[in-house]
């Protein structure tokens, strides 16, 4: 298997085709709907709140609310629907996630989109809760993760997925690979080649995204959607304690597995950090599109799926030499 990662990689550029780069079509297909990008903020509650996940639902954005207040998950979808937006929510594999299930059912209360929620989602557990999920409501697309393999995505795919989350640890604020020597850090774009091959249905690459090219390269190989935690954190809209530093602002971001989100130390796995206060969600959103325009103009077509045909490099080390989206003399 050939290894590499976002910051050893550089898509290689083609013939543009295009007068503009507003003129590319940055939209994406998943299940019966169109987003403006492929972009969705992780399902962290240091990243989507409620405010948030209604915003990004009006705003043409796909978004997926983290499981972390259970207790709310069932207003939270009736509230989506009467407000005629859609519902996309996240669940686990306990057993009582099974009576939330049928409580969503007889609610006829039925998100349009479910993730299964797990860190190491290649399970029979995790498989199990696929099959009851796709039993009790099968209208329901349903994303499962998080894996690592082409076999953890071709049996969750058998057991129902409609869509499986590649990536195992290589966040920032997730110390797995520390922890337990396991994970896809240093090798996430890799893992979503491999995946990708190995898939017949979307694959949603999460975590490893430090820069707005990251997100390209991701749809390069093989990548659907990608899902992004620190990015997407440090706004004014974000949880989290601002904190000034060195008169620097900056915003408390910590991971599902932390500490401070389990609420004790047993089987920690992530950590708490401080990311750089960003201002507006939209203005990073629209940067998003904006880069992602750009890229699929050095791709030489006019949508995404343009991204998908490019060639590649693999460079020594990094590409970065130091610089985070510092520009160049060039530039």
């Amino acid at each position: 298997m050939e290894v590499f990662d976002f910051d050893n990689v550089q898509l290689v550029p083609k013939k543009c085709v295009i007068k503009s780069r507003s003129e590319a079509d940055t939209q994406v297909t998943l299940g019966n709907r169109q987003f403006r990008i492929p972009v969705v903020p992780a399902n962290m509650a240091s990243v989507i709140t409620l405010e948030i996940a209604a915003w990004l639902a009006d705003h043409g954005y796909f978004y997926v609310m983290h499981r972390f207040e259970p207790e709310q998950r069932l207003a939270f979808v009736q509230e989506m629907h009467a407000n005629h937006r859609y519902a996309s929510i996240s669940i686990g594999i306990k057993d009582q996630e099974r009576a939330f299930i049928d409580e969503l059912r007889t609610a006829d209360a039925i998100p349009e989109y479910i993730t299964i929620d797990v860190a190491h989602g290649h399970s029979d557990y995790v498989m199990e809760m696929i099959k009851y999920v796709k039993q009790q409501l099968p209208a329901t697309f349903l994303i499962v993760g998080n894996v690592a393999t082409p076999e953890a995505v071709r049996d969750l795919e058998a057991a129902g997925a409609d869509a499986t989350k590649v990536g195992v640890g290589p966040g920032r604020a997730c110390i797995t690979k520390l922890k337990t020597g396991f994970g896809t850090a240093g090798w996430q774009l890799a893992a979503i080649q491999a995946c990708a091959a190995a898939a017949t249905k979307p694959i949603i690459a999460d975590g490893g995204i430090r820069t707005n090219g990251d997100i390209a390269k991701a749809v390069r190989f093989g990548a659907t959607m990608v899902m992004v935690g620190s990015l997407f954190a440090g706004h004014v809209e974000s949880p989290g304690e601002v904190v000034t530093v060195d008169g620097r602002k900056y915003k408390r971001y910590w991971g599902s597995a932390s500490a401070r989100q389990k609420g004790n130390r047993h089987h920690v796995e992530g950590k708490q950090l401080l990311v750089p206060f960003r201002g507006s969600l939209e203005a990073t959103l629209t940067a998003m599109e904006e880069d992602l325009q750009s890229a699929i103009s050095y791709a030489g077509g006019r949508d995404l799926g343009a991204l998908r045909q490019v060639d590649y490099v693999i460079v020594p080390n990094t590409i970065y030499n130091g610089d985070h989206e510092g520009g160049s003399a060039s530039c």
